[in-house]
């Protein structure tokens, strides 16, 4: 059954014409910016939609701001780190003290502080990757997986400091990590590349997995980039450290118990065709691959079709049990401390 749309914010202009604001293009538009990661450009444009708003009473300002956050949601394909993001700033804005003289100046109160808490929020990375540091040992060799401002941040800086050698998951289908590779090694930072498929190969050889989030749920759980949760299960089996990165508004009231409560999983996930027809398929080739002791022609590689890609997850979840640590701007917590923080953080 097709969900109903929820219509665009009304906004009033000066001259009493009624325009309607459009949030998503207005988010899309502040993601250009490559620094401000998707709860920030939530955050801003809801404090657009404020600035943008007629509302005359809370009621209705958090009632609009219920309804942006609902298209960026509908409009948006992994809408988990957004959620957070518009999760954090409504209740901020339900519970800011009304002391102003009339609603219109605190709705521009609010838009001052959204605009000041995001222009703070982009030294968060900076925080956590000071305090990542004091974990990173002269000689390291470091796990990561696909890509990860706040990760970069923190192996750049201790590149400075510190030896380390990293290897990359590829991380696959997007190839993300290859864009970790050439970043790291242009900052001089030996790096290796490893197949998705080889990190249990790779990890007698590194000290600590390093990640970086999309959301850190209220379990104290990880939702970040498909096949995080292996390699922290890889990692946990080899007595491995396991770290994770993530900014404050990147903490996010959900408690999924399985990979299927996340708000990314649909039916068509891993589904199975609907048509019985059988199909032909052959095996996989290379120069070095061999059947029955046979060595099979050489072929070039064999992707996956955009089709059988969209049936895979682009995030999965990792249980808190299997976290060292999550580093952020507001300390090094475990994972039963970022539930008690998230707690306290919407107390109110």
């Amino acid at each position: 059954m097709e969900v109903a749309s929820v219509p665009e914010p009304a906004v009033t202009t000066d001259d009493g014409s009624s325009n309607q604001f459009d949030i998503f293009a207005t988010y899309q538009s502040i993601l250009k910016n490559e620094e401000i990661s998707t709860p920030l450009a939530a955050i801003l444009a809801l404090t657009k939609l404020i600035e943008k708003s007629n509302a005359g009473t809370m009621f209705e300002l958090v009632k609009a701001l219920n309804d942006g956050a609902e298209i960026l949601k509908k409009r948006t394909t992994n809408p988990i780190s957004l959620n957070a993001g518009c999760e954090l700033f409504i209740a901020f804005a339900y519970l800011f003290p009304h002391d102003a003289d009339s609603f219109s100046d605190l709705k521009t109160e609010l838009v001052k502080q959204g605009q000041r808490y995001a222009t703070e929020a982009l030294t968060y990375r900076d925080k956590i990757a000071k305090l990542a540091l004091g974990f990173i040992k002269d000689d390291s060799v470091i796990l990561t997986h696909s890509y990860s401002r706040v990760v970069m941040k923190t192996l750049l800086r201790a590149h400075e400091r510190k030896r380390i050698s990293v290897y990359v998951t590829e991380a696959r289908p997007r190839g993300l990590g290859l864009r970790t590779y050439d970043e790291l090694t242009a900052a001089g930072i030996p790096c290796t590349v490893v197949l998705d498929s080889a990190v249990s190969y790779v990890m007698d050889q590194v000290d600590f997995v390093l990640v970086g989030s999309e959301a850190v749920v209220e379990s104290g759980g990880l939702i970040n980039a498909v096949g995080s949760n292996q390699i922290a299960i890889i990692a946990k089996a080899a007595n491995k450290p396991f770290y994770a990165l993530a900014e404050s508004y990147k903490f996010h009231r959900l408690f999924p118990l399985s990979q299927y409560d996340l708000p990314t999983h649909n039916p068509s996930i891993l589904a199975f065709p609907l048509s019985s027809t059988a199909t032909t398929v052959s095996s996989p080739t290379s120069s070095s691959g061999s059947t029955d002791g046979k060595t099979l022609p050489s072929e070039g590689p064999r992707f996956m079709t955009q089709e059988q890609v969209a049936c895979n997850p682009d995030v999965d979840y990792t249980r808190p049990d299997l976290i060292s640590l999550v580093f952020s701007d507001v300390g090094s917590l475990t994972p039963e401390g970022v539930s008690q923080y998230l707690v306290g953080m919407f107390a109110g």
